[in-house]
C-alpha cells in the first residue's frame, strides 16, 4: 500500500513538473514570437526590408498555425508596396500581400472553430483583411472592398475581448483608422464602407488613434504615423503632429518619410529654419545616395522646398519647385503630383486667377492614385477659392 501511494506521489510530481515545463515552454516560444514581430516592424519601420522580412518569417517558423504571423508579413506587403519605385517590386508586393491574407484567414478561422472566443485569431484576420481593403481602396476594386469589409467590424469588436478588454490597444488602431478615415471617402466608397462596416466619426476615430499611439504594443508607431498624418494634413493642427513626427524620427533616422513629415510639419508651423536645414539634410542625402534615399524621392524634395516657400509667401519661387514636380509623371509620384497641381491651384486664387485656379484643382482630381488631403483640398477650393489665413500683427 505504501509502494501505491509512493508511486502515485511520484507521478503526481512528475505531472506537475511536467505540466509546468510545459507551460514555460509555452510561454517562452509566446515570448519569442512577440519579439521577432516587434523586431520585424521595427527593421521595416527604419526601411529595412531584407531584415523586417526575415524577422517576421522567423515568428512565422516557430508559431506556424499562429495567424498573427502571417498577418504582419501582409502589413509588411502592403507597406512596401505602397513605397515600391519600381513597377516589377510593387506586382511582387501585391502577390505577397494577397498570399498572405489568404494565410491569415484561413489559420484564423481554424483557431476561432476551436475556440470561438479566441481574441487574436480576430484580431488578425482584422488585420489583415484591413491590409486587403487598403489595397483593394488603391485599385479601385468595389466588389473585393464590399466583400472584405462585410464581416470586418465583427471580428474588430471580439478581437477586443470579453467586455471590450481594455488592455487591447492596438485593436484601437484598427477601428480608429476605420472611424477617422470613413469620413473622408468619396462617392461609392463611402457608400460601401458605411453599409457594411461603420459610419464615419472622425473625434472618435482621433481618440481612439490616441489610444493606441500612447499605449499600443505592435501597432503603437502605425498608430502614431497615421495620427501625425490626420494632425498635419486633415486637421491641420501641425503642433499636435510635431512630438509625434519628431520621435518617428529620432527612432527611425534611415525613412526618408519621417524626414519629410517633419520637415512638412515645421514649414506649417513657420519654423523656416529648422525646415529648410531638414530640406538641405534631404537634398545632400539624395545626391550622396546615402542609405535609402534615392534619386525618385527628388520630387519629394521640391515639394517639401515649394511648401517652405508658399509658407513664407515667396510664391514665385515657390511655383518653380511645384511645375518641376510635374514633370515626373511616375506612378510612385501620384500623391506628390496631387499636391502639386493643388498648391499651383492656391497661387493663382491668391493672384486672383480665378480660372487657372480652377484648371489646377481639376487637373488634381484626375491623377490616378492621388487620393487623400490633396484631393479633399482641391474638391474645398473648387467651391470657394483659395485665400491665405490672416496673421495678426504682433
Amino acid at each position: 500500500m505504501k509502494l501505491k501511494i509512493s508511486v502515485l506521489i511520484l507521478c503526481s510530481l512528475f505531472l506537475i513538473t511536467f505540466t509546468e515545463r510545459a507551460a514555460k515552454a509555452e510561454e517562452n516560444q509566446a515570448s519569442q514570437f512577440h519579439s521577432y514581430l516587434r523586431q520585424g516592424i521595427d527593421k521595416a519601420f527604419n526601411l529595412e526590408p531584407a531584415g523586417a522580412d526575415a524577422f517576421i518569417k522567423k515568428a512565422v517558423e516557430i508559431e506556424p498555425e499562429n495567424p498573427a504571423g502571417y498577418a504582419f508579413m501582409a502589413m509588411l506587403h502592403l507597406f512596401f508596396y505602397e513605397t515600391s519605385f519600381e513597377q516589377k517590386d510593387r506586382d511582387a508586393n501585391q502577390e505577397a500581400l494577397l498570399r498572405y491574407v489568404k494565410e491569415t484567414i484561413a489559420r484564423g478561422e481554424k483557431k476561432i472553430k476551436n475556440n470561438p472566443q479566441d481574441s487574436n485569431a480576430y484580431f488578425a484576420m482584422a488585420l489583415a483583411k484591413i491590409a486587403k481593403i487598403q489595397w483593394a481602396i488603391h485599385q479601385k476594386r468595389y466588389f473585393i472592398i464590399a466583400q472584405e469589409t462585410s464581416n470586418i467590424w465583427d471580428y474588430l469588436e471580439k478581437a477586443k475581448g470579453e467586455n471590450g478588454n481594455p488592455k487591447k490597444y492596438d485593436t484601437y488602431f484598427l477601428t480608429g483608422i476605420l472611424h477617422y478615415h470613413l469620413t473622408q471617402l468619396s462617392g461609392f466608397i463611402r457608400f460601401l464602407s458605411s453599409t457594411f462596416i461603420t459610419s464615419g466619426n472622425s473625434q472618435k476615430g482621433l481618440q481612439e488613434l490616441e489610444l493606441a499611439a500612447q499605449k499600443g504594443d505592435l501597432l503603437k508607431e502605425l498608430a502614431q504615423a497615421e495620427l501625425s498624418s490626420a494632425y498635419l494634413n486633415f486637421e491641420k493642427q501641425p503642433a499636435k503632429a510635431l512630438p509625434l513626427v519628431q520621435d518617428l524620427n529620432k527612432r527611425f533616422p534611415n525613412n526618408y518619410n519621417f524626414s519629410f513629415v517633419l520637415g512638412n510639419t515645421l514649414a506649417d508651423l513657420h519654423q523656416f529654419e529648422e525646415s529648410s536645414g531638414i530640406a538641405r539634410d534631404i537634398e545632400k542625402n539624395i545626391q550622396a545616395g546615402t542609405s535609402s534615399f534615392v534619386p525618385q524621392l527628388q520630387p519629394r524634395y521640391n515639394q517639401l522646398m515649394g511648401r517652405i516657400l508658399f509658407n513664407k509667401g515667396e510664391y514665385d519661387r515657390s511655383n518653380e519647385y511645384f511645375q518641376n514636380i510635374l514633370k515626373d509623371t511616375s506612378f510612385y509620384n501620384a500623391r506628390t503630383r496631387v499636391w502639386a497641381f493643388v498648391r499651383l491651384g492656391m497661387i493663382h486664387d491668391i493672384r486672383k486667377e480665378r480660372k487657372q485656379a480652377e484648371e489646377f484643382y481639376l487637373k488634381a482630381l484626375e491623377v490616378e492614385g492621388g487620393e487623400g488631403a490633396a484631393r479633399i483640398e482641391a474638391k474645398q477650393y473648387l467651391k470657394i477659392p483659395y485665400a491665405p489665413a490672416q496673421t495678426k500683427s504682433p
